[in-house]
């Protein structure tokens, strides 16, 4: 797990990328009168690109200290791929049907998206990722954690948290 952990679980440039895709996505949609039906969703796309940034930093100081990534790398994994796609789709929204055209200004925001929709792929599915997390998601060392006898009902009806998945 420290191998795809660290894969995955730490790049100063990602952030960097999805900062600047949702500081583009406010800026379209103020272009198009800031329509209301899209707000909550550019908003939400916006704070999601700054909670990447601020996790990123967060992590790096733990590294710093003598942390370790470990499975957080795994929900940060499925956190900016589904970010990324939803960033993307809020854009075409936006767009409407012009969000389809391959030249003007707007094109980018197409391609973009055809690239998203790799995110949840690439760099471990986004299914493995889920599937490793239930076992990590009790925030307490290893020792201390109860066993669950290979039966994910036993975690439920002992409290361990399933995590936020």
């Amino acid at each position: 797990m420290s191998t795809a952990g660290n894969e995955r679980g730490l790049s100063l440039r990602s952030p960097g990328r999805f900062c600047a895709t949702a500081d583009r996505l406010v800026k379209l949609w103020k272009q198009h009168g800031a329509p209301a039906e899209h707000r909550d969703a550019v908003v939400s796309a916006w704070k999601g690109a700054e909670a990447y940034r601020l996790y990123t930093w967060a992590t790096v100081s733990r590294l710093l200290d003598g942390g370790q990534i470990g499975y957080a790398g795994s929900v940060n994994k499925v956190f900016w791929s589904n970010l990324d796609v939803a960033m993307h789709e809020t854009a075409l929204d936006i767009l409407g049907s012009t969000s389809e055209l391959r030249d003007g200004e707007h094109a980018a925001w197409m391609d973009g998206y055809l690239f998203s929709l790799s995110g949840p792929i690439y760099a471990g599915t986004n299914e493995v990722q889920r599937a490793s997390l239930p076992n990590a998601s009790c925030l307490c060392p290893a020792s201390r954690r109860e066993p669950d006898h290979g039966f994910p009902a036993y975690r439920r009806t002992t409290g361990l948290r399933q995590g936020p998945l």
